[in-house]
């Protein structure tokens, strides 16, 4: 009868089914009281009457009497259907998993069937389980308020489309209504099973009490020690009820409250059952019936015995255990986690260093995951709903990261030394399981057919296993054994068994220790999620955020942090094929969580090392040139035997005093820094990268993208721009900061591998841009806005003039003094500085604005050149004629406007050229090799079509190499261009334009400020930046036209000169009083360009002006300076 009636078969099947079910009745719950998730016909005020009235007539529904308040529903019929299908079957489910459970514990009974934990393990786990389940189920199915309007209103949507009910709806509906008081109904159910259920229960008190021991009776045994018997550390962990060893407190907890409550005689007849019962009400406040839901023991215990006649005493036995609880119960699980804590660790460090012993000590490994996953549960629970006690500490864990981080290790080196554990455990399997097995099976005297076959297929099953078989890699699958060992159970634990199991102690005893080895070999991964799943935390977001907040906050746990971005990566073992829907919300609840922990852990990591790189920044900028003066004027001071400053003033210590130790006991900010730098990168070992719900995640990887973002903020804040007073650092300082940065960046990777130089280029190489990738501005931005504002605009107007011989630009002595010295921003120092930070492309950017600003002063030199053309056109035709161009300049106007723009143009190309000058150099320094091909490629183009010649200019000026042609000023001419204007037009404005400032040359004579200092190698007013402008100019123009450049700049050569020799014939002493630095022009133009010679200028202009114009400018400085 056994062998027909699948005992074990229904049993396994129904608990995965009542699983499911629960886990439905869970999200049906949840989604009905989320506004968000709500359905939206609960929600629509249109049927809000139809709900009322659903409710109230549940389950006798009158559709013709309520047609009125139904009219909603039949609007939306087919939406109805469609939208609560799923919750209905699910009801429906309930429905028929309750039938299906009564049936089965009918049959149970019906067989007389043994139940005892410590003899058929699984088949009393599997029964209790199911029980417990169907319980779980029924009261899940009462707290769902919206259960009557979701059936009842399916079932109207169906009535009003088929035109009759579902055919289930009656027998669901009925079910709904037995249920209103859950607990009441269930216990009158299994009146029939108390004595089996009864009977089940009671062989617990053989394991939990021992098993529910305090922290001091656990250290008093030295449980979980290997250490602590040397001699036997080599043997194998046995014993006469392995499976119990590991199995879940909070498991065995919920059994015995909720079985009780169910089965509630036996507690007023049975001093065993009140012991244990009793012991269970002291362990904790809540147990839970699945995810977040949790029922409080204490308080429905209460409920459910008040008013029951003869439970008084109970009700005061109920009392005293709360009382208990809350008194002492936080305290016994607080040390229980701290034990647990360094049992944990002294069993990771032993198996670290010897991981043979997870062969013989596996055990002991899934009882600490076990024993850990029980206080975390507990203490998880509980702070969700924290009872009102003195020592609500009690409840919470600043230390949790540890115990987590430990679990996870454990688990690791399970996963990793899998070849041990199953290496070890085959051979125990074959050559000892095997034999002691079949040595028991031949003293059973008398041993039916089906229990023969079993047990015999068992002996051969074991015999055959071979070292041979692990060496191929052979995949092992024992699950048929456990099934048979389950059904065996089955079989001889029913009342008239042949072969009764409770009979042969023994066998029950070496096959239960046998299963246990089976499962090292094929089924660790689901043992290790029976003993250490704590996925039920995705279900706790605010307790278990709450845990990482205070761990964080104790310096000592940093190195345990990454455990709780860890956890997340198991919460996929909380779905269930029943619920897909649920999948999903888990999903990103998991990512948020995981993202949030690595995103703090990050954000902790990036301060410390942020603060340490900044100080030895501070450090690095005591020792810059500029901080010796002190120094140097102490020095001198001392050897002139000056006095001495006063008592009263501190002397400045000097750089390197800070490392100075008197006493090593003397903690420094900085040791501190580092002591905590290295705690966390110590949690950043725990794993390089670790998957959640299918998503890889690189821990390191958000550490570098913390630094990514903060170290793009400091660089922008470290360049100090102030846009209002127009201060800046100074790019060399900056520079210098920067690289103290990055030296102390690289000491990261002796902590943590992590790839620094990649984060660096990433950060510089987006500070080349203007903005980076968070839009944000750049130094490049800055630096930009600096010099076009800042130096350029200052130098346009005359206040800073341009220096050629100390290549910068220099301030004016003005009684209205600048806030900078523009030579400490523009020298060759300060500019390779800047084509350090901003490099190639930062100087291209740079550029194209210094081009926008040089193309807007084109734009009215044209506007000048229109007013004046025909005035320009006859100059033109007649410079050789003085009397005529005489007559022609008193018509002429604009010339000192046409000079001054021209002037500009030249200070920003003159800026442009320092720069470029600066750049190259830079590029020699660091890649020389690709400076080399380039250069030769600019030198030997010989190319017609002058596109190819441009773009190995572009590419030459982008490493800061001359060109005879400016491409960026050429793709700047050529946008100016309009559709209207022809190419004959813009080819004749820009002759006429190097007419307009050759004809206009002789005016700078009269400006006082023309003068030409041979100390600066240039003239006051910056007209010296007429030449870089108009050979540069001319260039790109006439290129971009397509015209001759060198035919061109003779004849402007030509007419400069025919002008510049009229001032010999002047004799007013003002008008010629600087006509020999305006000589000096001409022979700066020729010398600048690549188009022109000194003979071409000795035929248009004679070389002696230009040596008696060098003789008078040179005497005028020596008789200036004395």
């Amino acid at each position: 009868m056994a062998y027909q009636q699948k005992l074990a078969e229904k049993l396994l099947v129904l608990n995965e089914r009542g699983q499911g079910v629960l886990i439905r009745m869970n999200y049906i719950k949840k989604t009905c009281s989320d506004p968000k998730r709500r359905p939206c016909f609960l929600t629509d005020k249109s049927t809000e009457p139809a709900l009322k009235y659903i409710n109230r007539k549940f389950p006798n529904i009158d559709f013709r009497g309520g047609s009125q308040q139904l009219s909603s529903i039949q609007k939306q019929k087919t939406a109805v259907l469609e939208g609560l299908s799923s919750y209905y079957d699910s009801f429906v489910d309930v429905m028929e998993f309750r039938d299906h459970v009564y049936e089965l514990l009918n049959t149970i009974d019906a067989c007389q069937c043994f139940f005892n934990i410590t003899v058929n393990f699984d088949f009393t786990k599997n029964y209790l389980d199911l029980i417990i389940t169907y319980t779980s189920v029924i009261l899940m199915l009462s707290r769902i308020d919206d259960r009557k309007v979701l059936v009842g209103m399916y079932n109207c949507a169906h009535e009003l489309s088929n035109g009759s009910s579902d055919p289930g709806y009656p027998r669901l509906g009925q079910m709904i209504m037995e249920y209103e008081h859950p607990l009441k109904k269930l216990t009158e159910e299994f009146g029939p099973h108390t004595k089996a259920v009864t009977e089940a229960l009671l062989s617990l008190q053989l394991i939990y009490p021992r098993r529910n021991l305090s922290a001091d009776q656990w250290r008093r045994a030295q449980l979980l020690s290997l250490l602590s018997a040397p001699a036997t550390l080599l043997s194998p962990a046995s014993c006469d009820t392995m499976a119990c060893e590991y199995l879940s407190m909070e498991v065995m907890e919920r059994w015995i409250v909720l079985g009780f409550l169910l089965c509630h005689t036996s507690l007023n007849t049975n001093a065993a059952s009140q012991d244990l019962w009793k012991m269970a009400l002291r362990s904790g406040l809540y147990v839970t019936l699945t995810r977040d839901e949790v029922v409080n023991i204490h308080k429905l215990s209460e409920e459910h015995f008040d008013g029951m006649k003869g439970y008084s005493k109970r009700l005061a036995d109920i009392k005293e255990c709360k009382e208990y609880t809350i008194a002492n119960c936080g305290g016994i699980h607080r040390e229980k986690r701290h034990f647990l804590r360094g049992a944990l660790k002294e069993l990771t460090k032993v198996l670290e260093d010897e991981p043979a012993l997870l062969g013989p000590k596996a055990l002991y490994v899934f009882m600490a995951l076990s024993f850990s996953r029980d206080e975390v549960l507990w203490l998880v629970r509980h702070s969700e709903n924290i009872p009102k006690t003195k020592t609500p500490e009690d409840y919470s864990d600043s230390n949790m990261a540890e115990l987590l981080f430990y679990m996870e290790k454990l688990q690791e080196m399970l996963s990793r030394h899998s070849f041990v554990i199953q290496r070890y455990h085959l051979q125990y399997l074959s050559q000892f399981d095997a034999l002691l097995l079949n040595d028991n099976i031949q003293s059973v005297y008398v041993c039916p057919e089906e229990e023969s076959v079993l047990m015999t297929s068992f002996v051969s099953t074991l015999s055959a296993l071979t070292l041979k078989q692990l060496g191929s890699g052979e995949e092992f699958d024992l699950k048929a054994v456990r099934l048979d060992w389950l059904r065996l159970q089955a079989y001889t634990s029913v009342g008239k068994a042949t072969l009764a199991l409770k009979d042969f102690p023994d066998l029950a005893r070496i096959m239960n220790m046998t299963q246990f080895h089976t499962r090292m070999m094929d089924d660790v991964e689901e043992l290790v999620r029976e003993t250490a799943d704590i996925s039920i935390l995705c279900f706790y977001p605010r307790v278990f955020e709450k845990m990482f907040s205070q761990s964080s906050e104790d310096t000592s746990m940093h190195r345990y942090l990454m455990a709780f971005p860890m956890v997340c990566s198991h919460f996929n073992q909380s779905t269930h094929y029943m619920c897909p829907e649920e999948t999903e919300l888990m999903e990103k609840q998991a990512l948020r969580l995981c993202v949030k922990f690595m995103e703090e852990i990050a954000q902790q990591t990036c301060t410390v090392v942020l603060e340490i790189c900044a100080e030895q920044c501070n450090l690095h900028e005591q020792l810059l040139p500029k901080h010796s003066a002190v120094t140097i004027s102490t020095a001198r001071n001392k050897k002139l035997k000056k006095p001495m400053p006063k008592k009263g003033e501190v002397p400045k210590e000097k750089p390197g005093t800070e490392s100075h130790r008197k006493d090593r006991a003397v903690v420094t900010n900085m040791d501190k820094m580092h002591l905590t730098l290295t705690e966390l990168c110590t949690s950043y070992s725990m794993c390089s990268d670790f998957t959640v719900f299918k998503h890889i995640l690189v821990p390191a990887e958000f550490l570098l993208s913390q630094l990514e973002q903060r170290l793009s903020k400091i660089f922008v804040r470290m360049a100090n721009y102030n846009q209002t007073t127009q201060d800046i650092a100074r790019p060399s300082e900056l520079l210098s900061g920067i690289q103290a940065y990055v030296a102390s960046l690289n000491t990261l990777s002796r902590y943590i591998t992590v790839d620094i130089p990649r984060l660096v280029k990433s950060v510089l190489l987006q500070q080349t841009q203007p903005l980076d990738s968070h839009g944000a501005q750049t130094i490049t931005t800055l630096y930009t806005n600096w010099y076009l504002e800042g130096l350029l605009r200052q130098a346009s107007s005359g206040a800073i003039a341009h220096c050629p011989t100390m290549h910068c630009f220099i301030n004016h002595s003005t009684e209205n003094e600048q806030n900078f010295k523009a030579e400490e921003f523009s020298d060759i120092c300060e500019l390779r500085a800047l084509a350090e930070l901003i490099g190639p492309y930062g100087l291209k950017f740079l550029g194209e604005n210094l081009m926008w600003h040089i193309t807007s002063q084109v734009g009215e030199l044209k506007k000048l050149v229109f007013e004046n053309m025909d005035v320009l056109v006859q100059m033109k035709a007649n410079f050789d004629k003085p009397e005529i161009m005489s007559n022609l300049q008193k018509r002429l106007t604009g010339c000192e406007n046409v000079l001054k723009r021209m002037t500009i143009i030249g200070v920003i190309l003159s800026f442009r050229t320092m720069a470029q000058e600066a750049l190259e150099e830079v590029m020699q320094k660091h890649c020389p090799f690709l400076m080399g091909p380039i250069t030769s490629l600019r030198n030997f183009v010989q190319d017609s079509d002058m596109k190819v010649t441009l773009g190995v200019y572009e590419l030459a000026y982008a490493t800061g190499l001359k060109c005879d042609v400016d491409p960026a000023l050429v793709a700047a001419v050529t946008n100016m261009r309009s559709d209207n204007s022809s190419s004959e037009e813009e080819y004749r404005t820009t002759y006429l334009l190097l007419v307009y400032i050759a004809v206009s040359l002789p005016t700078l004579s009269v400006d006082p400020s023309t003068f030409y200092s041979r100390e600066h190698g240039g003239h006051q007013n910056n007209v010296h930046c007429l030449a870089t402008a108009i050979n540069h100019l001319s260039a790109a123009m006439f290129t971009v036209q397509e015209k001759n450049i060198e035919q061109h700049l003779k004849e402007f050569l030509l007419m400069a000169s025919a002008a510049l020799l009229q001032l010999g014939q002047n004799v007013d002493k003002v008008e010629i009083k600087n006509r020999d630095s305006v000589y000096l022009l001409l022979d700066m133009i020729v010398e600048e360009s690549p188009f022109l010679s000194q003979d071409i200028l000795e035929n248009s202009f004679p070389y002696v002006l230009l040596r008696n114009a060098y003789r008078e400018v040179h005497r005028t400085f020596i008789h200036t300076i004395g």
